[in-house]
């Protein structure tokens, strides 16, 4: 691939980053249509249709278009989402919206999740249509809004609103393409599931009263309190599935760990010796159900500093393992508050079971001789990722969906997964110029007129 595509990737990224698409989850936030405009503008020159769509103007969707010539090969869609995650600019030695290109590294908020993802597929997308290429099936590029958040100013909105549009057979989004096992014959994993989103707000009531009179008061924020030590002390019992061996096989550790983690009876006690948190944390998260309480709010009321509250609301963010259901998330909640759980009120506020798609398709074959060109001995490798994409909404709709990418050999497994929704957030240009070339090449491979 010419160095001219590579800048290419390089500067439309940093044009995203700038910006500053800043997704906190509420209804007014994202403005995804900025990187929108900016994505209508590059792709502009290539004479495709470009369509539109959001709930609101400011957090609208990117839809374009190469039409097949085969109407019934299958088709493509390249998906990046345009949004980003806040920021605690403080904990960052750059600045986080300044998109700048340093040692050879593009810094900024969604440098990893997922915008050099977006502006690789633009470039190759751009390229492809630029270059007259006609492919058997439809090949779509969806730069879609709210994927941060839960999707439902994006992914999920397109999906009851206009499916039509969107609608493809195969997809690739984030994430994967990260090496590792041996240096000889590396491992580059594959996102082909990822584990269920069950968010609920825990709503507590009290009694309100004065804060001088506290003795024997029914202090809403005090039972917040225990509800929330409660579910932080829970521990669910693991289970391993068969992503979870192959995840394990991956990893190149000696036959003893090997056999604790593939254990259901060793595991936890594996994962409690472990150094480094980071490692352990994650290992955990693929072979449990996980329960994170990570907001507090007064169920919409002021609180003050001399009135006892009398209602509280607890965010949880549960994520849930293959074959799990909204009724064993609320079984896993009884368990873990025991007496406490008849003072909750639980109010669903997402619940996404855990999806996965098959891997005996011509997109993963495509995906393995992409790969082979630049690294002839890698060995594409299916896992299942911890948090959620949009890929799981166009599970639902029926296609096969991967989470793919190619990096750098020389970038850290672990020193990248920090990087996600984290402070000095970056990505190699080595890592963008291996990723626009995988897309050529996978697009190329699998529908070129034949």
């Amino acid at each position: 691939m010419s160095d001219g595509l590579t800048g290419e990737t390089v500067e439309l990224l940093q044009a995203l980053i700038r910006n500053r698409c800043v997704n906190d989850g509420t209804a007014e936030s994202g403005h995804e249509t900025r990187n929108v405009d900016l994505l209508a503008s590059f792709l502009g020159g290539t004479g495709l249709d470009m369509e539109r769509y959001g709930p609101t103007p400011e957090r609208q969707s990117l839809v374009v278009r190469i039409e097949g010539s085969d109407p019934d090969a299958p088709s493509l869609c390249l998906m990046g989402h345009t949004d980003v995650v806040p920021v605690n600019e403080a904990g960052w030695s750059r600045d986080p919206f300044g998109g700048e290109l340093v040692d050879g590294e593009v810094w900024g908020r969604g440098a990893v999740d997922m915008l050099n993802l977006t502006a690789s597929m633009a470039v190759a997308f751009r390229h492809l249509a630029r270059s007259g290429f006609t492919p058997r099936g439809t090949l779509i590029y969806l730069a879609v809004a709210d994927e941060e958040s839960g999707s439902a100013h994006g992914m999920r909105w397109l999906a009851d609103h206009h499916r039509d549009a969107v609608a493809a057979d195969f997809v690739l989004t984030e994430n994967g393409g990260v090496h590792s096992g041996p240096a000889d014959e590396p491992y580059i994993g594959i996102n082909v599931g990822e584990k269920g989103v069950a968010w609920r707000r825990l709503r507590v009531h009290g009694t309100p009263g004065h804060g001088s009179t506290p003795y024997k008061a029914d202090n809403a924020l005090m039972t917040a309190a225990a509800v929330v030590q409660r579910i932080g002390d829970y521990r669910p019992a693991p289970r391993v599935h068969e992503l979870w061996r192959t995840k394990v096989e991956s990893l190149g550790l000696d036959d003893d760990a090997r056999r604790d983690l593939l254990d259901e009876a060793r595991i936890d006690a594996y994962l409690d010796s472990l150094p480094l948190q980071g490692a352990g944390a994650h290992l955990h998260a693929c072979t449990h159900t996980t329960f994170s309480t990570n907001t507090l709010g007064s169920g919409g009321q002021p609180m003050k500093t001399n009135v006892i509250p009398d209602c509280v609301d607890i965010g949880v963010d549960i994520r849930t393992l293959p074959g799990e259901t909204a009724t064993d998330v609320d079984a896993h909640l009884r368990s873990a508050l025991g007496d406490l759980y008849d003072r909750v009120e639980v109010e669903v506020l997402m619940n996404d079971p855990a999806s996965i798609s098959r891997t005996d398709t011509a997109l993963w074959d495509s995906l393995g001789r992409a790969i082979a060109r630049p690294f002839p001995t890698a060995r594409p490798t299916p896992q299942l990722v911890v948090g959620f994409t949009d890929s799981r909404i166009y599970r639902e709709m029926g296609a096969i969906a991967y989470g793919a990418g190619l990096f750098s050999p020389e970038l850290d497994a672990s020193d990248f997964g920090r990087r996600f929704h984290g402070n000095d957030e970056r990505i190699d240009v080595e890592s963008l110029r291996l990723t626009t070339e995988l897309w050529l090449d996978v697009v190329r491979d699998m529908f070129s007129s034949r």
